[in-house]
């Protein structure tokens, strides 16, 4: 029988002769990225599962009220994931230069900021939740309802869930990717049963949902902040960049570096994120079986997209360790490295998801089944310049250069995106504008990062926070 270990090898061989990446480059890259595709999976998976027991236990009605409540939380967990963006390439420079003390104050200020973003956030979900549902105008009051029930149980999560991200791109920036995974991962498990358990088991709808994706990222959060607080976790020790007292000071030269480097990743995530919301409202002009549609598409890709988790936090973290013990040679072989790594898997599993599009999407709904996979293809079709850009974007996020590709996203998600789902109001396009729309709104920031690593800028703008380890 192959082992594992065999096939990494003869797996590793075929790409190193096809010029894709060296072996040991390979295997670091594994090292790190396999885990945080397991928790990608683990993380996308609580909003997937919700939407697909919603829709067995209730139907599209349930669905596309779902769809604009996770307009809303999508907009809050990636505020988050943005800011912990900024953390990663922080914390790896810091950890691969040995400044150890320097990486712990990092932490702490991180989960200062995290929380000052993530309390008013709460607080909108929890006191206007109606409101927020019927920006989107929905055509049935039971649509309303379905979208703002899940907003209001859902919000305490905003908070548990910003301090998961940053514990975990804690854990990435050095070089441990297998431990936030092992807490995740659990957490998902426990969101699937609870969620089960309120849906079917209580008949709580929605709302049973809601809870029990607060519940798993609760207890998640309990994990993290344990491990953070210097405490063991089993078979993994303690975390070498632990709080302690020393840490726990205010450092404004590490808030403003934070604040630097993390700003235009939020703002990035943000733009990323809201251009869901007019289109969700254009989809919502061509009927609920259209928003269930596309909602099940952007799940799919989501879904999908964990991959790029993992290659993006591995090109972030081995490139900035490379960057922090000054090998910028080194830095850009295993960025490229890891942006041809991502292309070809990429290319797989959107060919898989390209031939399974109509049983998909039979999971999800039970009305519009061959409209809905339409849309899953053009999902598959547009992730693959999802993953090409994550691993780029990883490499220049390593290197604090976090500027352009929040211009690159902007370009692509209203420039390209949005203004061709416009002209299906306008044309007789229609619904096949959104179609396109998901491919050009990835294709055009994935072109232009791609181009900025090319460039060299990235390594300049590394050198002025390299600085600050001297």
């Amino acid at each position: 029988m192959t082992t594992y270990s065999e096939l990494v090898v003869v797996i590793g061989a075929a790409l190193e002769r096809a010029g894709v990446i060296e072996r040991h480059r390979l295997r670091e890259t594994v090292d790190l990225a396999w885990p945080r595709i397991m928790t990608g999976f683990a993380i996308m998976s609580k909003s997937t599962v919700d939407l697909a027991m919603i829709g067995v236990a209730i139907g599209t009605s349930a669905v596309a009220g779902l769809a604009f409540a996770n307009a809303y939380w999508n907009l809050a967990k990636f505020i988050g994931i943005g800011f912990a963006g900024g953390v990663v390439a922080l914390v790896s420079q810091a950890y691969g230069g040995e400044s150890t003390m320097r990486a712990r104050r990092i932490v702490v200020q991180g989960f200062l900021i995290a929380t000052m973003l993530a309390v008013p956030i709460v607080a909108a979900f929890a006191i206007i939740p109606e409101s927020l549902i019927q920006l989107f105008s929905p055509d049935s009051q039971e649509i309303l309802e379905f979208g703002y029930l899940y907003l209001l149980f859902v919000a305490p999560a905003v908070l548990f869930e910003f301090w998961n991200l940053l514990a975990s791109r804690t854990y990435a920036g050095i070089g441990d990717t297998f431990t936030p995974m092992l807490i995740r991962v659990t957490g998902a498990i426990a969101n699937i049963i609870i969620s089960a358990v309120l849906i079917f088991g209580f008949d709580m709808g929605v709302v049973g949902a809601a809870i029990g994706t607060t519940t798993a990222t609760f207890l998640v959060a309990v994990v993290f902040l344990w491990a953070l607080g210097g405490q063991p976790i089993p078979t993994r020790g303690v975390c070498p960049v632990a709080i302690n007292r020393e840490a726990l000071t205010i450092d404004q030269n590490i808030i403003r570096d934070l604040l630097s480097v993390s700003s235009p990743l939020v703002a990035r995530r943000v733009i990323e994120t809201l251009v869901a919301f007019p289109l969700l409202w254009i989809a919502s002009v061509f009927g609920p079986t259209i928003v269930a549609a596309y909602e099940v598409a952007r799940r799919v890709r989501a879904f999908t997209d964990s991959f790029s988790w993992g290659f993006s936090i591995a090109a972030s973290t081995l490139v900035g360790q490379q960057l922090g013990a000054d090998n910028e040679q080194e830095a850009e072989i295993y960025g490229w490295s890891i942006i041809r790594l991502s292309a070809l898997t990429y290319v797989v599993v959107a060919g898989g998801v390209i031939l399974l599009s109509e049983p998909i999407a039979t999971i999800f709904v039970d009305e519009g089944v061959e409209l809905t996979a339409q849309f899953v293809i053009a999902a598959a079709i547009s992730v693959v310049f999802l993953g090409i850009d994550g691993s780029a974007t990883g490499t220049l996020r390593g290197a604090g250069d976090s500027r352009f590709p929040f211009v690159s996203s902007l370009v692509g998600r209203y420039g390209g995106g949005l203004t061709i789902a416009a002209l299906g109001l306008v044309t007789p396009l229609g619904a096949t504008a959104l179609l396109i729309a998901f491919v050009v709104e990835t294709m055009i920031p994935a072109i232009m990062n791609l181009y900025r690593v090319r460039t060299d800028r990235w390594k300049t703008i590394s050198r002025s926070y390299r600085s600050a380890l001297d």
